[in-house]
């Protein structure tokens, strides 16, 4: 009873300790220890969480686009671990698949109230708040987005709750030619083909090589294209010389007002390999 009670209690620490949605291993040695851990072993079996994320019932006031609404409260929301094309305003015109995306979730969300989740990082740089945003029949609106073709998935660690959903959606929307997967503004276009424009694009290329500074790690496509990685971030990718010679699918947006350009990649789900 003891051995339960103590492993419940690090279980529980783990968790609290920014492994919210992480895995936990537990493991029994010859003598029957029993420990967990965050890292997996040869006999270490993984851990269900039984703990569930609170989520918190708002009334929404004002959709502003297809990835960011505003609440009765007056507070911002930008929905997590997605990106939808910008819509048009007096500075700019609509990008193809914004003014859908705003109408889309407009509709969804005409007299509803909705439910905010939130994760690691409740805030971005803009003082938005970011959270998960489920209707009341418990539809999750960020993942409804991206299946239907209306949104990309864009993730930022350690905003990581509910990866694996997102990118099921975004496969079954690109499989289908759903939405932005159909129009010609995201179809694949070659790393040598690459000039100064805005918004989401895929680039396609093969990896030359790699250097290094202080806070990044570069993987060269060609003279014109760069990938940006975050050291901060690396634990979430495979060793990236196993990316040189290989040809890749870059997803993200253009940094640099001429050439060379860069893509900041966050997580591996936006550098992809590709069958050659």
């Amino acid at each position: 009873m003891n051995k339960l009670i103590n492993g419940m209690i690090i279980i529980s620490l783990l968790l609290q300790a920014n492994f919210l949605r992480a895995d936990v291993y537990r493991s029994q040695d010859e003598t029957g220890h029993i420990s967990y851990s965050d890292k997996s072993s040869a006999n270490a079996t993984l851990q269900k969480p039984t703990t569930h994320s609170q989520r918190y019932k708002n009334k929404v006031a004002y959709v502003y686009d297809g990835d960011t609404i505003k609440l009765e409260n007056g507070e911002k929301i930008r929905l997590l671990g997605i990106d939808t094309p910008e819509v048009a305003s007096h500075y700019r015109k609509a990008v193809a698949g914004g003014n859908i995306a705003q109408k889309w979730l407009r509709q969804k969300l005409k007299d509803q109230s909705v439910y905010l989740e939130y994760d690691q990082e409740q805030r971005d740089k803009y003082k938005r708040v970011l959270a998960h945003v489920f209707l009341e029949n418990g539809e999750h609106l960020n993942v409804a987005l991206v299946k239907e073709g209306l949104a990309i998935v864009n993730l930022f660690p350690p905003n990581l709750r509910y990866k694996d959903e997102l990118l099921a959606a975004q496969k079954t929307a690109q499989q289908q030619q759903l939405g932005m997967w159909a129009m010609k503004r995201y179809q694949l276009t070659s790393a040598d083909k690459v000039r100064k424009v805005s918004g989401w694009k895929r680039y396609q290329g093969t990896v030359q090589s790699i250097k290094n500074n202080r806070k990044y790690v570069r993987l060269f496509i060609n003279k014109k294209l760069n990938i940006r990685i975050a050291k901060q971030n690396l634990y979430l990718f495979p060793e990236l010389e196993s990316y040189i010679g290989q040809t890749v699918e870059i997803r993200g947006w253009l940094s640099g007002k001429k050439s060379p350009f860069s893509i900041l990649v966050r997580h591996p789900s936006a550098l992809i390999l590709l069958e050659q």
